[in-house]
């Protein structure tokens, strides 16, 4: 499913035009953005959990040449299915 197939599941959902639910569409995707940058985390009640997980600096190694680098510390945003979510998947 991309944008376009969830604006439509939205729209006939929600009974709202298509214009309306892309707008519906970026608003909440842009503020569950805006969250995680901001350093916090967005928890939707029986759908999960998304937050920042920070990655230490780490040995590594270049495949290409074997050579030893160092991949240096990074964020990523992660998702934690709720126990509702997971179950359904079953």
């Amino acid at each position: 499913m991309n944008k376009t197939d969830l604006v439509d599941v939205i729209a006939s959902e929600a009974g709202l035009k298509k214009k309306d639910a892309e707008a519906a569409y970026n608003a909440l995707f842009g503020a569950v953005e805006k969250e995680l940058v901001s350093g916090g985390k967005v928890m939707l009640a029986g759908f999960g959990t998304f937050k920042v997980k920070e990655r230490a600096e780490r040995p590594g190694r270049n495949p290409k040449t074997l050579e030893e680098i160092t991949i240096p510390a990074s964020k990523a945003a992660v998702f934690t299915p709720s126990k509702n979510l997971k179950d359904a998947l079953k």
